[in-house]
């Protein structure tokens, strides 16, 4: 998203606290820092970002973004929705993430993911499956999946309404995936208020109540830097969540790979 952030990221792949991270190609920072991010090729996931809400486009879309900037997540939900032009461009945008990811990297991402979760959205999820489908061997390429039960959201007790909301936006996105082959992770946390008040070390031993056999939990790390403050409402919290996971230890358990765990 901007230096400060990846900085950030970079920081905790190195140190061990993260096992994946998704990169947003469409970003500026993207082509110079690809290369710093391959170096933990093999020792984390690294997937797409896909991103549809932030910044530029990589090309031209007349229809969802006519003035050159991506819209907010409330009218791209409506345009994904009601418009096939829309949907035509958000198809493209999805390929050239993609081609984006592959040209620094040589290789397909680890897994994709959405930025704001967009990618379970109707008229998204779709062009988003066919591009995986049609791109990479079945199985080699895991999509996340940002729903859990109601039981295990209401046992962490934090955000609960945007978890159950964007739970309830991606019914029937594990189904839908496992029809085409492509894993999804199975039990997922970390959705914030983002309020620094919190004490977000205790709000990761909360994300770990009642995980699922292939648990993820989300986090949003990132150092302050002026881009970060005039591009993102998600500001304060960053140091936060950088400190908590780099003093992360859970008891008994140990930060793993999706891609190595097994999981269908």
């Amino acid at each position: 998203m901007t230096e400060g952030v990846s900085r950030s990221i970079l920081e905790l792949l190195a140190a061990g606290r993260l096992s994946a991270t998704g990169a947003m190609t469409n970003r500026p920072h993207w082509p110079r820092l690809a290369g710093e991010l391959a170096a933990f090729l093999g020792r984390a996931d690294l997937g797409l970002h896909l991103n549809l809400t932030c910044g530029a486009p990589l090309s031209a879309m007349p229809t969802v973004a006519p003035f050159g900037t991506l819209p907010k997540l409330g009218k791209l939900a409506l345009l994904a929705l009601r418009s096939g032009a829309a949907r035509a461009e958000i198809a493209g945008e999805i390929s050239r993430q993609l081609d984006a990811f592959e040209q620094h990297f040589g290789r397909a991402p680890d897994f994709v993911d959405g930025h704001q979760h967009a990618h379970v959205l109707p008229g998204i999820r779709r062009a988003l499956l066919d591009a995986l489908t049609v791109r990479y061997p079945a199985g080699s390429v895991y999509l996340r999946d940002p729903s859990d039960s109601v039981a295990a959201i209401r046992a962490r007790g934090i955000a609960i309404g945007k978890a159950l909301t964007v739970a309830g936006l991606a019914t029937g996105l594990h189904r839908a995936a496992a029809r085409r082959g492509i894993p999804t992770n199975r039990g997922f946390s970390g959705f914030s208020p983002f309020d620094p008040q919190r004490d977000f070390a205790a709000d990761l031993e909360a994300f770990l109540i009642q995980p699922g056999p292939s648990h993820l939990v989300m986090c949003h790390p990132g150092h302050v830097d002026d881009e970060l403050v005039a591009l993102d409402p998600v500001v304060a919290t960053r140091p936060l969540e950088h400190a908590a996971l780099m003093a992360l230890a859970p008891p008994g358990l140990r930060i793993g790979r999706f891609s190595s765990s097994g999981q269908p």
